[in-house]
C-alpha cells in the first residue's frame, strides 16, 4: 500500500476510534482517553493505537483495561464504519508524551522562576 494511502487510512481509523470512544464506549473505568496516533501496518491486518488518558496512573490502568476488554467490540466497528477490504486486529498502546512534555515544561518554568 502506498504512502498516502496509509496515511489517509490511518486518520480515518482515528477518527472514528475517537468517536466511538467518546459517544458509543460506555464502560465507567473509560476515563478522558484521546487518541494520539494511529500505525497500521502495510498490509492492514494491525493497527496500533496510541492513547494519551488525563490522569493518574490508576486512571491509566483502569483506561487501558477497558480499551483492552473493548478491542473486539472497536475492531467490530470499524468492519461496519469502513469500507476496507480487510479490518485491522487493533492493539491499544499507551502514548505518553503530552505528560511527559507537561513535566518538562513544568521544570523549565521552575527554572525560569528561580532564575530571576
Amino acid at each position: 500500500m502506498q504512502g498516502k494511502r496509509l496515511d489517509r487510512v490511518n486518520q480515518l481509523i482515528k477518527e472514528e476510534i475517537s468517536m466511538l470512544l467518546h459517544r458509543e464506549l460506555k464502560d465507567p473505568r473509560l476515563g478522558f482517553v484521546t487518541v494520539t496516533e494511529v500505525e497500521t501496518s502495510k498490509d492492514l491486518r494491525a493497527a496500533k493505537i496510541f492513547v494519551s488518558v488525563l490522569g493518574s496512573d490508576a486512571q491509566w490502568k483502569a483506561s487501558m483495561a477497558a480499551l483492552e476488554s473493548a478491542r473486539g467490540f472497536v475492531r467490530n466497528w470499524l468492519r461496519q464504519h469502513l469500507d476496507l477490504r480487510v479490518t485491522p486486529d487493533v492493539d491499544f498502546r499507551p502514548d505518553r508524551s503530552m505528560e511527559h512534555a507537561a513535566r518538562i515544561q513544568s521544570i523549565l518554568r521552575k527554572v525560569q522562576d528561580e532564575g530571576r
